[in-house]
């Protein structure tokens, strides 16, 4: 049986929800998580497939396949990666931001972010479990928070600074950035049931815009983010789309990378068959 990371976010949803309601799916296991504890679970084995986080595939691409066609990606504002700061991002300068215990590649594009486009090379970052801005002081006072947490704290009211990280990203480089990938273990890739998958994926994935409206009636979402605003976040800010431009800003991210030393080599990029 195939063994599918699925991330529990607002993000995901529409996409898991097309795959399971269209397709038949018994031979598939769905095993939840977020980002980092997906990521964990791939290397280590206990799951075949998952939407990884981007910078997962550059740390261990040599375990890894791409499925073509296929990411979590944003061009422009995502919504849900969100920095809440004190001060303004330019005067973050030797200071400590917190960072969500959740996230992998969000870190690490606030980081060249900070560094390249800021000039912020000495800031502190330290991982926390702290899911609003309500944490912040005047030593800590930037936050970085991303999927649901990130979508609810900003339905509250905040006096401070609040930065989009894709809309930072998309402004600097003018490409989309991609938060995820989906990605199998080199032990599946080849298999009929990975190519089935594969398929179902691409397909569930241009399914999506004819089902949000459906979609966003049977899920829960709407109760906490209202259901216009969530189906505003589907359409407007979250993309399943791996296309040229996609590619192309995913090879930037790791070129800035490996600028600042996150990562060692750039990686290829190795796909499974389409």
């Amino acid at each position: 049986m195939l063994r599918i990371g699925q991330i529990e976010y607002a993000n995901c949803t529409p996409l898991f929800f097309v795959l399971k309601e269209c397709f038949p799916c018994s031979g598939y296991e769905f095993i939840p998580g977020v980002p980092s504890e997906l990521n964990g679970l791939m290397v280590s084995g206990q799951i075949d497939v998952c939407p990884c986080s981007s910078i997962e595939y550059a740390l261990h691409a040599s375990k890894y396949r791409i499925l073509p066609q296929l990411s979590i990606s944003s061009d422009g504002p995502v919504a849900s990666v969100l920095l809440f700061s004190r001060r303004p991002v330019e005067e973050l300068h030797d200071h400590t931001i917190l960072l969500s215990s959740e996230s992998a590649t969000s870190v690490n594009l606030l980081k060249i972010l900070m560094a390249q486009r800021y000039g912020h090379s000495s800031c502190r970052y330290i991982v926390t479990s702290h899911t609003t801005p309500d944490a912040l002081t005047n030593e800590s006072p930037a936050l970085l928070l991303i999927g649901d947490a990130a979508l609810r704290a900003s339905l509250k009211e905040y006096d401070g600074y609040v930065y989009d990280l894709g809309e930072l990203w998309r402004d600097w480089t003018g490409l989309p950035f991609v938060f995820a990938l989906w990605l199998c273990r080199h032990e599946v890739a080849e298999t009929d049931v990975l190519k089935a998958v594969a398929r179902q994926l691409i397909q569930a994935k241009e399914q999506v815009p004819s089902y949000v409206t459906e979609i966003v009636e049977k899920v829960g979402e709407a109760d906490w983010m209202g259901r216009e605003r969530v189906l505003a976040y589907w359409r407007n800010n979250i993309s399943y789309q791996l296309d040229e431009r996609n590619i192309a800003g995913l090879k930037l991210f790791y070129e800035k990378c490996c600028q600042i030393g996150l990562i060692t080599n750039l990686p290829e990029l190795a796909f499974t068959e389409p």
